[in-house]
């Protein structure tokens, strides 16, 4: 069946909201180092929800609001964890999250509130995600989780507003690299189009998400790219806390460079390297259609997508030369070395 002809389940969605309903509170964490699609999905769901007397409120996990994200129409009401006072919620929705670990330091203050003093709605795109909430709406043929919410928001007979759409198409675009990655199909053009029918703007979506940079992002990326290596066919870069220090860049500013290494000619990976005071976190990008990127990092208790993946080790220069030895020796492989072996 083509990627393009999922089908939501019109019977979780309906369970989903029924719950939703119920709730006085509902918080959205997002995952950590948040994207455009995992900042924007919940913005939607917050402005479709406030429609019929829900509230809502999108929590960043991890304190670090993106500049790059500051134009989503709603993100004012958005709270920072450990900047903001935390509210009382009683519910949570946790949307184009793979892995409860993924929510950064709300989760790693206190992991009993994602594993079962609340209930879950859990909806996403990852083939990853293991099915942790309450209601699973996981969907891993969409593009992004946007492109999954626009169908949940009209079956919810949510009315499509100007700023929802223009949420909604920000995630889709920025998941897809503005339409143009391999997960694009003709339904995920097709709803952008219907974005825009209904007030979507690409013009500043494109400038925060692909044109206009900060001058501090400039700096990160000379670093970086002094910094690149090659093991094997891997291309890989590692930036560590002092740079992020020496440029004023947030962690986010970094986050597309992994997208331009994986374009190097003779690459079949690219990595990133983010070091951090246990080892790294590492972000996984390919280009080729037989190197599963999501398989490789599920061998190092990380996932994804097919390609791009992302994953954390432990350790020091040892683990690390390992690691990327390993990365460099799937990815020659195309892969197959992990299929089945992994966690997921």
């Amino acid at each position: 069946m083509s990627s393009a002809c999922w089908k939501l389940n019109a019977e979780d969605a309906s369970e989903a909201l029924r719950l939703l309903k119920r709730a006085r509170l509902v918080l959205i964490p997002t995952h950590q180092n948040v994207d455009a699609d995992g900042l924007a999905s919940p913005l939607a769901i917050m402005h479709a929800l406030a429609q019929q007397g829900i509230e809502v409120v999108p929590l960043i996990s991890d304190g670090q609001l993106p500049h790059n994200l500051r134009f989503l129409p709603g993100v004012s009401r958005v709270v920072v964890y450990g900047q903001d006072e935390l509210p009382d919620f009683d519910l949570l929705c946790l949307v184009d999250c793979s892995d409860r670990r993924r929510l950064g330091a709300f989760y790693t203050d206190d992991p009993g509130r994602v594993n079962g003093r609340y209930p879950i709605v859990n909806i996403d795109h990852h083939v990853t995600n293991d099915n942790y909430g309450v209601i699973n709406i996981v969907e891993p043929n969409a593009a992004s989780a946007s492109e999954l919410v626009a169908d949940i928001l009209a079956m919810w007979g949510t009315e499509l507003t100007a700023d929802i759409a223009q949420c909604l198409l920000a995630g889709i675009y920025g998941d897809t690299l503005g339409l143009r990655t391999e997960s694009t199909t003709s339904r995920t053009m097709r709803t952008a189009a219907d974005l825009v029918d209904a007030g979507a703007n690409p013009v500043p979506i494109v400038d925060a998400l692909f044109r206009v940079k900060p001058r501090s992002s400039v700096c990160l990326w000379e670093h970086a790219l002094r910094s690149v290596q090659w093991t094997g066919s891997l291309i890989w870069t590692e930036l560590t806390e002092r740079t992020f220090t020496d440029c004023h860049a947030s962690r986010s500013e970094a986050e597309g460079m992994v997208n331009f290494l994986v374009g190097t000619e003779g690459s079949r990976a690219a990595a990133i390297l983010y070091a951090n005071e246990g080892g790294w976190r590492v972000s996984l990008r390919s280009l080729p259609s037989d190197v599963d990127v999501a398989a490789i990092a599920s061998e190092f208790g990380g996932g994804g997508h097919p390609r791009a993946a992302g994953c954390e080790i432990e350790g020091g220069e040892a683990e690390k030369q390992a690691f990327l030895g390993r990365v460099a020796e799937l990815a020659a492989g195309g892969g197959d070395a992990v299929q089945g072996s992994g966690r997921s």
